[in-house]
């Protein structure tokens, strides 16, 4: 990516945006091609696509389960993990290829947040990463360059990590900051320097700022036409507009749909995308989580280099993006980590993180200790221990990380 020929407002994307799911396209497509109608009864071809969309987002909260499975564990939530682990590569499987492609490499980590280092919950404010999470990001940033691509604000996301030594890119890479001194100089109109919370000098990039004004006026609409829709909830992240429906009843998810698509017909140049149980109002222009990750990577100065191995953990189609970037350009992993309803394996990501942690102080081949991280350490212990069983001493490296794209 040449950021040099950038240095004008970001290009709005003429054709449908990265996200080619049925809600990934923008908001003048839908103006023009659905009419207005009462909640419930939604027959446009289209818009039912959405409430697919929607659902498909939502899994039952039983899986079906293979008979083998059955062999390895005693309750519904190792039956799930051990199904799951048949079904999907493993990361940690592959864990020692990976530190071989690392040889004489400089690694550098992308973490998502909601769901790779902290559970999805209910509530999205109480979304907290575990002790162990903490200090597995804490630890890996101390030996590889680590940056944090949320959804979430980078406010909220940098309060919600509290380590002031990452790079924090929030609203899906719209909203970067990273410590000045460990950056190459950029030339770009969208690249500020400023100051943090604690007074350090930070460069600021936000390719998005002129659509402030815009995502306040969605937000502060949308949060007034769904404030008779119980269970709704909309978050501005500054850059993006997050209307929750995980606490909505499901019979209520056309008139949450209506309520967006209403407010988006006035708003041609913002496009409507989906996450687990979210939509997300964000705007047109060509930036993403990929773009994030290249534009990080080249104020690194590691970009268009062979000497880079880039990891990028997340687990949500936004993270597609990323998994694009390093499979056509920079020869990195793409690691996606997989959830059920019933367990979440958030703490897999921590156990990747925790490896090349210990593979550093350590300075072997072979691993001689890994812990996994546990968000509920009195739960599933059977599960942790064979876990530990498996990745320690001489054990084979297996785990519920889904290596997505070892290129």
């Amino acid at each position: 990516m040449d950021l040099s020929s950038m240095n004008a407002s970001p290009v709005l994307a003429d054709s449908s945006p990265i996200n080619q799911t049925i809600l990934g396209f923008h908001s003048s497509v839908f103006s023009r091609s659905i009419s207005k109608k009462k909640p419930g009864n939604l027959d446009d071809v289209r818009f039912n696509g959405w409430l697919d969309a929607m659902q498909s987002s939502s899994p039952p909260r039983k899986s079906m389960l293979k008979d083998i499975a059955t062999e390895l564990a005693s309750d519904d939530s190792d039956l799930v993990y051990y199904s799951w682990m048949l079904r999907y590569p493993s990361a940690l499987k592959s864990f020692h290829h990976i530190i071989n492609r690392a040889h004489k490499k400089k690694i550098v980590i992308f973490l998502d947040y909601d769901g790779t280092l902290s559970p999805i919950v209910d509530d999205p404010e109480r979304a907290f990463m575990s002790i162990d999470m903490h200090s597995a990001v804490k630890g890996v940033a101390k030996y590889f360059p680590t940056a944090i691509i949320s959804g979430r604000s980078r406010d909220q996301v940098s309060e919600l990590v509290g380590l002031t030594e990452l790079f924090y890119a929030g609203s899906h890479g719209m909203d970067i900051t990273f410590p000045a001194k460990d950056t190459n100089p950029i030339s770009h109109t969208n690249c500020i320097r400023s100051t943090d919370k604690q007074g350090k000098e930070v460069n600021l990039f936000q390719p998005a700022r002129e659509f402030i004004p815009m995502i306040n006026e969605v937000f502060r609409t949308l949060v007034e036409v769904t404030k008779d829709i119980s269970g709704a909830f909309v978050e501005n992240h500054k850059f993006c507009t997050s209307v929750h429906y995980r606490n909505v009843d499901e019979k209520c998810w056309p008139m949450i749909a209506q309520c967006v698509h209403d407010v988006l017909k006035d708003y041609p140049r913002l496009k409507l995308t989906h996450g687990r149980k979210v939509l997300e109002v964000r705007p047109l222009i060509d930036w993403d989580k990929g773009k994030a990750v290249e534009f990080l990577l080249e104020s690194l100065g590691l970009s268009n280099t062979s000497g880079v191995l880039p990891i990028y953990i997340g687990d949500d189609r936004t993270d597609e993006d990323a998994f694009k970037v390093l499979r056509e350009g920079y020869r990195g992993y793409g690691i996606l980590g997989k959830h059920t309803a019933v367990l979440s394996y958030v703490y897999m990501a921590g156990t990747f993180l925790q490896c090349l942690q210990e593979r550093v102080i350590d300075g072997r081949t072979c691993l001689s200790v890994v812990v996994a991280v546990d968000l509920a350490p009195n739960q599933h212990s059977r599960r942790h221990h064979l876990i530990r069983r498996r990745v320690g001493l001489g054990g084979p490296l297996s785990s519920g990380v889904g290596l997505a794209a070892p290129f």
